[in-house]
């Protein structure tokens, strides 16, 4: 690649918590950059202006993954494209309640609310980087288009080589039916699909019952809403043919499919594409509000988790997945894909490591499926990226970085008695 000096890049989706990392990385490499956004002048994508070489070297272009024109305006005179804009998302409430706000979407059409529109949108900015001459497109795809594989050897290394089974993905579900059947049968009128509830009660009520039912991750986190937020379509009560409000795992089928569509028209148009795969992100928010990733944290130590689940969850810190695009855009020999992971822990692990570094929260102590076998971390490989240079931050300063961040934004209360983490950490 050239010398960054005169180089214009354009990042979607960049008021996100990976992307808004990346323009933080580019702005202070040189680049100018361009950034995607739904409405540039909303509050929530103020912290991409205020950040170092903004003012000389970002503009955020209104844009929407689904308007060709648009997106084709961004990209025109770029070198490079980073394409992390999706509507993919692994945050189960975005099946009706998205943004910290509410979302008109169906909780059983999922397939065409997310993975259609992820597929089209990714075509998209490839079909607009081919006719612009863009010099590469780099990806963000995820960990969910790589590990969803029943065949795979319980000591089979994760690499780049591996690929998610997408009618495993379409047979596996993502979530039971009892809390979405609660939700219908207790809180929709059947007259109109709308709650009786008023709508703050309803999605506390929605995310709690859920927890109770499933043993989510994201266990009783209630979605602040606004007065902006719309109004939500009526939810249907159409049953799925995969169970009884059951729904396939649409988060690793879409990125799995948008990631092939991606690789397929950037073949057919010549374009050089680059794909990271990154695990669960953790680190600092820029960003003003919560994102799943983050949520997967903060629920132990609000008081909202009671226990923790008897699972593996891979990890990797959000700085190195942001340098880690620009890593892979940089080095002219970077080529396919690059899983991008720092460790696999368990979740008793994260919870024992979470109490050692901030015994002042209530954080869970008791797995919740204790009568079965500890699950075992799989095996996987980053070499390729270290390989290209990236030094992983270790998971522990990760998690401690997360939680540093969610006490200045706000999201966490302070014990200022107990702070005595930098020094627990260096332990």
């Amino acid at each position: 690649m050239p010398s960054v000096s005169g180089q214009t890049v354009c990042v979607t989706g960049a008021g996100g918590f990976i992307a808004s990392w990346m323009v933080k990385l580019l702005l202070q490499k040189g680049y100018t950059v361009r950034g995607t956004v739904r409405n540039p002048d909303d509050p929530k994508n103020s912290h991409l202006r205020q950040l170092e070489g903004a003012e000389e070297r970002l503009t955020l272009c209104k844009s929407d993954l689904l308007d060709y024109q648009s997106l084709r305006e961004a990209i025109d005179g770029c070198d490079g494209v980073f394409h992390t804009a999706s509507p993919v998302t692994d945050d189960p409430f975005y099946y009706g309640f998205c943004d910290m706000g509410l979302m008109a979407a169906s909780v059983f059409d999922l397939k065409e609310e997310m993975v259609e529109p992820a597929v089209n949108g990714t075509k998209n900015v490839i079909i607009a980087a081919a006719e612009v001459k863009v010099r590469r497109v780099v990806f963000t795809s995820s960990i969910g288009a790589v590990t969803m594989d029943p065949n795979r050897s319980p000591d089979a290394v994760v690499d780049e080589s591996c690929w998610s089974d997408l009618e495993f993905c379409k047979s596996t579900k993502m979530y039971r039916d009892s809390g979405f059947h609660l939700l219908e049968q207790e809180r929709l009128d059947p007259l109109s699909g709308y709650s009786k509830r008023p709508l703050s009660s309803l999605i506390v009520w929605w995310r709690r019952a859920y927890d109770r039912e499933t043993g989510d991750p994201y266990s009783g986190y209630p979605i602040p809403l606004s007065r902006s937020s719309p109004v939500p379509k009526p939810l249907s009560t159409t049953r799925s043919k995969h169970g009884s409000g059951s729904s396939p795992n649409w988060y690793c089928y879409g990125k799995a499919v948008a990631e092939q569509a991606a690789s397929n028209e950037a073949k057919e148009r010549g374009v050089d594409l680059v794909v990271v795969n990154p695990v669960l992100v953790l680190g600092p928010l820029l960003q003003p509000t919560l994102n799943a990733s983050i949520i997967h944290v903060l629920k132990y130590l609000n008081g909202s988790a009671k226990t923790y689940a008897n699972s593996v969850q891979a990890y990797v810190d959000v700085k190195d997945v942001a340098l880690a695009h620009i890593l892979v855009f940089e080095n002219p020999s970077a080529s396919g894909r690059y899983l991008c992971a720092e460790s696999v822990l368990h979740r008793g692990d994260v919870v024992e490591i979470l109490a050692k570094l901030f015994p002042e929260y209530p954080i869970p102590t008791k797995c919740k499926d204790e009568t079965k076998p500890r699950i075992k971390p799989y095996k996987f490989s980053n070499q390729k990226l270290k390989d290209l240079g990236l030094e992983f931050t270790p998971v522990r300063q990760s998690l401690y970085d997360t939680v540093k961040s969610l006490q200045e934004k706000g999201h966490l209360p302070i014990h200022s008695q107990h702070d005595e983490s930098i020094l627990r950490i260096q332990s």
